[in-house]
């Protein structure tokens, strides 16, 4: 399996589609054209199971994408992916100036506070009309953080870990 330094996050399964395993998938990508060029992906369910698999076909829906993924022919098989991120190999992306990421580099980062204390996995990222949040979820809570400089202390990609500065009112951890 590719590293997480080696591949870029391009999707993430909402749920099964039809009888023949396929999956809808909503697109993390703004690259134009992205999905209907994958054919070699890696699955990463959030109960931390792997799968590397090809693609047989991509249709586009109004929301996302219906894709079919070798290896997975029934709903109950695409089932175990649902929440699960699809990677594809990164290729060729830009640098960006030091402090700024890909917003497919931070989804699936470990979230602790400067202590050390674990908050959750950066499971998505809000674009609201202020400012981004993260949405960092541990079990069934859910912590919405400011994508702020002054909470965000430090991004560590090769760890897979972003350091949090939590302040009052931000919830308990």
């Amino acid at each position: 399996m590719l590293s997480q330094l080696q591949t870029v996050t391009v999707g993430q399964i909402e749920r099964p589609f039809g009888i023949k395993g396929e999956v809808m998938v909503r697109s993390l990508s703004d690259v134009p054209g992205r999905f209907e060029a994958l054919t070699q992906v890696s699955l990463v369910a959030k109960s931390g199971m792997s799968m590397e698999t090809s693609v047989t076909h991509v249709r586009r829906t109004g929301r996302g994408f219906i894709v079919g993924l070798a290896g997975l022919t029934t709903p109950e098989a695409a089932g175990l992916w649902r929440g699960g991120m699809i990677q594809a190999p990164r290729g060729s992306v830009p640098a960006l100036p030091d402090g700024q990421y890909y917003e497919c580099d931070l989804v699936g980062l470990a979230v602790q506070t400067e202590q050390g204390q674990p908050i959750g996995v950066l499971e998505q990222i809000w674009e609201l009309p202020g400012n981004h949040v993260f949405v960092v979820r541990q079990g069934a809570k859910e912590i919405l953080i400011p994508a702020a400089k002054e909470l965000v202390k430090a991004v560590d990609l090769e760890r897979g870990v972003m350091t949090i500065h939590m302040i009052d009112g931000l919830g308990d951890y």
